[in-house]
């Protein structure tokens, strides 16, 4: 298995920043996505996430601690992401002075990519998400 692990702060509340980085189906369209559409509620929950070069990727949340602000999820389609056994780890810190660090840690095996390759995008889902968070709350 291979691991990524990206840690970046955002100048803003933890509370602030675990309210957008955990609302599962709050992925709104961008660059790459298409939208994204949710079944269910709490842990089990399944987000869809359509691309706009084609494919989804289709998610279930596997666990969420409000009180910790950390959730996982997992990767439950053959997706067109080069990865196999995929899952991942979104925590948020209070980092003191109204700021909050996120640690965004996922592992998986690299399928049909090298390796280096697949780490770079997945280290690059992850730098977006967390920018894509910081442009929601302004900061």
């Amino acid at each position: 298995m291979t691991t990524v692990n990206v840690k970046e702060n955002v100048a803003a509340s933890a509370d602030d920043v675990w309210r957008v980085l955990s609302d599962f189906g709050g992925i709104e369209p961008n660059e790459m996505i298409a939208g994204c559409s949710l079944e269910g509620e709490g842990v089990g929950a399944v987000r869809t996430i359509s691309l706009k070069g084609g494919g989804e990727i289709v998610e279930r949340l596997e666990s969420l601690d409000d009180d910790a602000r950390v959730f996982r999820y997992a990767i439950i389609n053959d997706c067109p992401l080069p990865v196999k056994s995929y899952t991942a780890t979104v925590a948020v810190i209070d980092a003191g002075s109204g700021a909050a660090a996120v640690d965004w840690s996922g592992s998986f095996e690299a399928a049909g990519a090298p390796e280096d390759q697949v780490v770079a995008l997945i280290e690059g889902v992850y730098r977006g998400g967390i920018q894509r968070a910081r442009d929601k709350l302004g900061v």
